[in-house]
């Protein structure tokens, strides 16, 4: 798994990072979703290689990276506090621009990154997901059916005792379906008790903090400086729930293009070769300096 590509831990000003890395080029950063951890980008991430430096941590919060301090605003889980977490690991790498990409819970991350940082970022792909505050703002009846789990996480306490009751049942998974190497990453994840409050704490900021830091931006016309990809799981809901999933990021990425991959939600375990086409020719577009 991840051959040629280095495993180290990064201490950083705000936290220390899990972090593989390896190949020559451009720099891409990989971020993973929930619940999840790096490896889960162990199919990609040799793709990219060949024409890229490819940088895949573990957010802080999950995986084997730092657990922040608990505060009433969740600010420490925030997307703001991980995207300046992504800024400080590439620069410790020796990179002052480069393109992110963000799955999931990552691709959160991947846009504060990219809206609060615009002069380090050179693109920007997210991979099934809108912005938080448009996902808030839209929510129905079917949003709060299909996605109870924002809410449920976003409680004090309780999700941490459900799921620890029984992790492998709550999250499922299996070594045939994820590979054997990043199942065992993944449940020794999800049965670490600081690990799953790390992940709660993220729904929770979800829910308040970074909320807040989307609406700030859009009442003050801030957009994407950058260009964007956004793919999403024809298999999964964002259709759905959203319809046309590009005219929800239309106000916020000027420059945007992306599509419907036929996968579920996990798209870097199942659609390697077709997700990382997809990065390789919008990487290949030229960005502004």
């Amino acid at each position: 798994m991840f051959e040629g590509f280095r495993l180290e831990m990064v201490d950083l000003p705000e936290a220390t990072l899990r972090v593989r890395h390896g190949g020559n080029g451009p720099p891409v950063l990989l971020l993973h979703g929930h619940p999840r951890t790096h490896a889960t980008w162990y199919r990609v991430a040799p793709l990219l290689t060949a024409n890229h430096t490819v940088v895949c941590p573990d957010l802080r919060g999950f995986g084997q990276s730092s657990k922040p301090a608990d505060t009433p605003d969740h600010e420490g889980s925030s997307k703001r506090a991980k995207a300046r977490d992504c800024v400080a690991l590439m620069r410790h790498l020796g990179f002052d621009r480069f393109a992110i990409v963000g799955h999931d819970r990552g691709s959160y991350t991947a846009f504060r990154t990219a809206m609060d940082h615009p002069l380090a970022i050179t693109h920007l792909a997210v991979l099934d997901g809108v912005p938080i505050a448009e996902a808030l703002g839209r929510c129905d009846a079917r949003f709060a059916q299909a996605w109870w789990h924002w809410f449920f996480y976003g409680q004090p306490d309780k999700p941490e005792r459900a799921i620890l009751a029984d992790p492998d049942a709550w999250y499922g998974g299996s070594p045939d379906a994820m590979g054997a190497e990043v199942y065992v990453d993944y449940r020794a994840a999800i049965h670490d008790p600081e690990t799953i409050h790390g992940m709660m704490e993220d729904y929770r900021a979800g829910l308040g903090i970074d909320r807040e830091h989307d609406e700030a931006d859009r009442q003050a016309g801030r957009t994407l400086a950058c260009p964007t990809l956004a793919l999403w799981s024809l298999r999964d809901d964002l259709e759905a729930l959203y319809g046309d999933v590009l005219s929800v990021w239309q106000p916020w990425a000027p420059d945007l293009r992306g599509r419907g991959l036929d996968c579920g939600h996990h798209m870097a375990e199942e659609a390697p070769e077709e997700l990382a086409r997809e990065l390789l020719t919008f990487l290949a577009m030229e960005s502004r300096p």
